[in-house]
């Protein structure tokens, strides 16, 4: 999506303009790969890569158009319920139609399909806001919270386990949610871990995300703040184009023992997400000393295969950035089609043994319906899957009874009744 105007020398004399400058702003990034970490035109940089995204029905209509695929107009209803941002770095990386970066990104008329055990809210976040506490907190386990900071993305995964509220422009955080969140974490000197959580946090101002660090970092009792982001995967050249936003990080990054350590976590689903650009974001972050680790979700038709995943799992290794969990799929309202058998994720990583590093193989694990927290599969907290592969019975890690996972889910017609909220 670059336009053709000038001449090639005026295009490559850009270019080495270009070139130099980022060197010079970031010195960690090898001159070897610049050329693959910049666009051509100047004025493609990070923030025009996100204002040009896919966004509206009739955005998607033209690009569909554009690459010969049918347009059904159901897409319309998808889009109005569950909103689309497909910035053009993510875009460009489809080859082809239905690929397992297309399924990730491009809506699909199934979102709109219902089944049975399927709820807006399967894991009870809600339920787990303390009553009459912030609803920025959703604090499930003893010693860590999750902080709820923002609801954009720089692109809206189409399997989201926040589906129901990501991209809302209804559902945004104020300032003052977010310090009332902060607050809560000060006043209980139990929480030791925080996930800083969105939508995605890296969509924030430096200046707003810089505040929330600095203020968390004051809290003597925390040991662990974790940053959950995918722009390293599906935006990186928000991270290695901004020299504000590194300062920013390495500010706090942890000086002594004393100082709570800074983590990222993100998301890598498909070999074809590691790219130059991904490994430079990754390089500038390590760069700083933050440790990265990598959550992956199994998805029917885009990793749910041992040779794609361990493409993946090697992938992440050359990055320097280590696998951590496998998950299945939740239990989400428009995401029926994504599912796998449960099985299939233990079978995958058994494979993996003997043929991967050993810590580049991730942990899989169920996070349970009702607020039951992950649970290992492969870590003696499941009763066993059933002979005929189809589903199984799995405890709660964190003391909440057990759950049975009906696999594979049942198509039904209308909307599926919520998950009961009330656990036993």
């Amino acid at each position: 999506m670059i336009a053709d105007e000038g001449s090639r020398g005026e295009r490559d004399a850009g270019d080495r303009e270009k070139q130099q400058e980022v060197q010079a702003a970031h010195p960690s990034v090898e001159a070897v790969h610049l050329k693959t970490v910049i666009y051509r035109r100047s004025t493609m940089e990070y923030k025009e890569i996100l204002k040009n995204s896919l966004k509206s029905y009739e955005d998607l209509e033209k690009w569909l158009t554009d690459q010969k695929a049918r347009v059904d107009p159901r897409l319309r209803d998808v889009i109005a319920k569950y909103p689309m941002r497909i910035n053009t770095y993510y875009l460009g990386l489809i080859e082809k139609m239905n690929d397992g970066i297309w399924k990730q990104a491009v809506p699909d008329v199934e979102e709109l399909v219902h089944y049975m055990d399927l709820s807006e809210d399967p894991l009870d976040e809600e339920g787990d806001i303390p009553l009459g506490g912030p609803r920025t907190i959703i604090h499930r386990y003893p010693d860590r919270v999750l902080l709820f900071v923002a609801i954009e993305c720089a692109m809206y995964c189409r399997f989201c386990t926040r589906k129901r509220k990501v991209g809302d422009e209804h559902k945004s955080v104020s300032s003052e949610e977010i310090n009332k969140g902060i607050e809560y974490i000060a006043a209980h000197d139990d929480i030791r871990d925080v996930l800083i959580s969105g939508g995605d946090p890296l969509l924030l101002s430096n200046k707003k995300l810089d505040e929330i660090l600095g203020r968390l970092r004051g809290i003597s009792h925390l040991d662990i703040i974790r940053i959950g982001t995918r722009v390293p995967c599906v935006w990186p050249m928000r991270i290695y184009e901004d020299q504000e936003f590194l300062d920013m990080l390495k500010s706090h990054t942890p000086k002594t023992l004393k100082d709570p350590q800074l983590f990222i976590n993100t998301h890598f689903n498909h070999p074809n997400e590691i790219t130059e650009q991904s490994y430079q974001a990754v390089k500038c972050l390590r760069d700083l000393g933050i440790p990265v680790g990598c959550q992956t979700v199994l998805l029917k038709g885009i990793n749910d295969d041992t040779d794609i995943m361990r493409e993946l799992m090697h992938g992440l290794g050359r990055m320097g950035v280590k696998p951590y969990y496998l998950y299945y799929a939740d239990l989400v309202e428009g995401t029926g089609h994504f599912r796998t058998e449960v099985y299939r994720g233990k079978e995958i990583c058994r494979d993996l043994c003997g043929a991967t590093t050993g810590f580049l193989r991730p942990t899989f694990v169920i996070d349970a319906q009702g607020g039951r927290g992950k649970i290992p599969v492969d870590l003696g907290y499941s009763d066993g899957i059933s002979e005929d592969r189809k589903g199984g019975t799995f405890t709660s890690a964190i003391g909440l009874g057990k759950v049975y996972v009906n696999d594979p889910i049942e198509r039904v017609a209308g909307k599926p009744v919520r998950y009961n909220p009330n656990r036993r």
